[in-house]
């Protein structure tokens, strides 16, 4: 993915998958045991995104937050994800760290992950304890909180990118399939038992009175969860780092003549391409000029280059992100509401009437109720992620791309027609198809973008270092930065569109039609690979 142009700072690659000296070689088969530790991760995340989902407005309320700053703890994230997500990506597909090129980011990600949760989840009690002075202590305790919300979720949404890369660079194409399903797997039970944590109301029990506050029981449970989950995903399945094959040459082995390096050119192997630890040597020896002409041959990027690549990628790698951000704008219209619409229309509360009036605690009550109902969702999206691949089987990545996003639409459209509790808590299970859809289907699909190029690469003849090459690193990212745009649609828009309707009932319309759009969108523009 970039430009092929030969300037200083270009890098060539190759893998051994499509450049191995016998021919094409794929990682080894996973164990099931290996893909499961791999996935734990996602367990692990979305523990603490549910953990966010029900703690971050009390927090935020608590430390007596402005009104007027809470747009701009919502989209500060979600606009610095979009910016930046594709320039970590291009970067860990470039990494030459020796614990491989994409553990490095996952690890630094989930340390500002645990950073953010404690600063969200403590700062207040860390600041009441330090500060005596009411007005500094109110400044620094929503400056800290703040810091927190926008940390946690600008690592939380990073961190998928590299999580996907790392699947891809070190398992076969069948088990990518697996690992994207165990992933979802995982993410549903992650969610699931986040949610049921946040319902119970630890202050009267006896670890809430022994930690302080619900809020740092919750940040103990989170963050114990967190740890174990990235400690076991990261000793999972091992990277073998990018190597410099100059370097790595003896001197009596090097070329006599080697290639001019006014342009900036080094020769390094891809985790594919180092086959039991040690790199083939037959590139070093002939100055490392590849006789198989599948070099892939990226530019360093720059934020320029890189926007240059966005722009000019291949269409339906375009089709596929417009897909994702269809279905993710669709998905977050609902489910970033869904409690404040069970309190306000299914049930008839306000929020706006004292805290001590009938109104208002029936709205707290079916805040409750929306919480469950978001717990419904995430178990049923682990069971149909794994009933996901036998539905693969029959009717195939575009029936399940269009089911996933049919089955939203369709559910979201009778909760707004009929806003009754318990068909409302029953279609809430559908949801979870859409969740799990999200989460599986599009990667797939990168996934067989990439096997395709690269069975199109190999029998080329007269390839080199001219060839093209797509990062998976880049490509991850593009379609993962899809959410945090999603995320900044939704902040800006429905707000707006609420305003103007004057009722709730309006988002879940909105997520409605939008899905029932993406319903088209992927059968209509959405390429699938036979």
């Amino acid at each position: 993915m970039g430009g092929n142009s030969k300037q200083a700072g270009t890098h060539t690659y190759q893998s051994l998958a499509e450049d191995g000296p016998f021919g094409s070689v794929e990682p080894p088969k996973r164990p099931t045991g290996r893909l499961i530790m791999h996935s734990l991760v996602m367990f692990g995340r979305e523990f603490c995104y549910a953990v966010e989902a029900a703690y971050v407005t009390p927090v935020l309320l608590s430390v007596g937050l402005p009104k007027s700053l809470y747009s701009m703890v919502w989209l500060l994230s979600p606009i610095l994800g979009f910016l930046l997500q594709p320039v970590v990506g291009s970067a860990s597909d470039h990494c030459q760290s020796r614990w491989g090129r994409r553990r490095p980011y996952i690890l630094t990600l989930g340390i500002l992950m645990l950073l953010g949760m404690a600063l969200y989840l403590n700062g207040d009690a860390v600041v009441t304890a330090l500060i005596v002075n009411p007005r500094r202590k109110l400044i620094w305790a929503i400056s800290i909180t703040m810091i927190g919300v926008v940390l946690f979720d600008f690592a939380a949404d990073f961190v998928d990118g590299p999580i996907k890369a790392y699947l891809f660079d070190v398992c076969s194409h069948q088990d990518k399939e697996r690992g994207l399903h165990y992933h979802a797997l995982f993410t549903g039970l992650g969610g699931a038992l986040g949610y049921i944590l946040g319902a119970i109301d630890w202050a009267h029990l006896k670890l809430g009175r022994v930690l302080g506050t619900e809020f740092q029981v919750m940040f103990f449970f989170s963050a114990l969860v967190l740890t174990l989950c990235f400690i076991i995903h990261l000793c999972s399945i091992p990277e073998t780092p990018l190597r410099d094959v100059a370097k790595d040459i003896p001197p009596q082995q090097a070329p006599k003549n080697p290639p001019s390096s006014s342009d900036g050119m080094y020769e390094y192997g891809s985790i594919e391409k180092v086959k039991n630890g040690f790199i083939d040597p037959e590139l070093a020896i002939h100055g490392g000029r590849s006789k198989n002409p599948n070099e892939q041959t990226q530019t360093t990027m720059t934020m320029k280059s890189l926007l240059r690549a966005l722009v000019s990628m291949p269409p339906h790698y375009r089709y596929l992100c417009i897909s994702h951000l269809i279905g993710w704008t669709a998905f977050l219209s609902n489910m970033l509401f869904f409690t404040d619409f069970m309190g306000q229309i299914v049930y008839g509360g306000d929020p706006y009437s004292a805290h001590n009036s009938t109104e208002f605690l029936v709205y707290e009550r079916g805040v409750e109720v929306g919480c469950w109902g978001l717990c419904i969702n995430s178990v049923f999206s682990s069971l149909y992620s794994y009933f996901q691949k036998a539905l693969v089987a029959y009717i195939g990545l575009k029936g399940v791309y269009f089911m996933g996003y049919l089955l939203f639409g369709l559910s979201t459209g009778f909760i707004a027609l009929f806003p009754n509790v318990y068909s409302t808590l029953v279609l809430c299970a559908l949801f979870g198809a859409m969740s799990s859809t999200l989460y599986t289907v599009p990667f797939n699909l990168i996934a067989e973008y990439h096997r395709e190029e690269e069975k199109e690469r190999q029998p080329a003849p007269g390839g080199g270092a001219g060839s093209s090459g797509r990062g998976k690193g880049v490509d991850c990212a593009a379609l993962t930065c899809m959410v945090q745009l999603a995320q900044i649609l939704v902040g800006g828009g429905l707000g707006f569109l609420v305003n103007t309707a004057g009722s709730v009932v309006v988002v879940v319309i909105t997520a409605s039609s939008v899905a029932l759009i993406g319903c088209c969108f992927v059968a209509l523009f959405v390429r699938y690979v036979d």
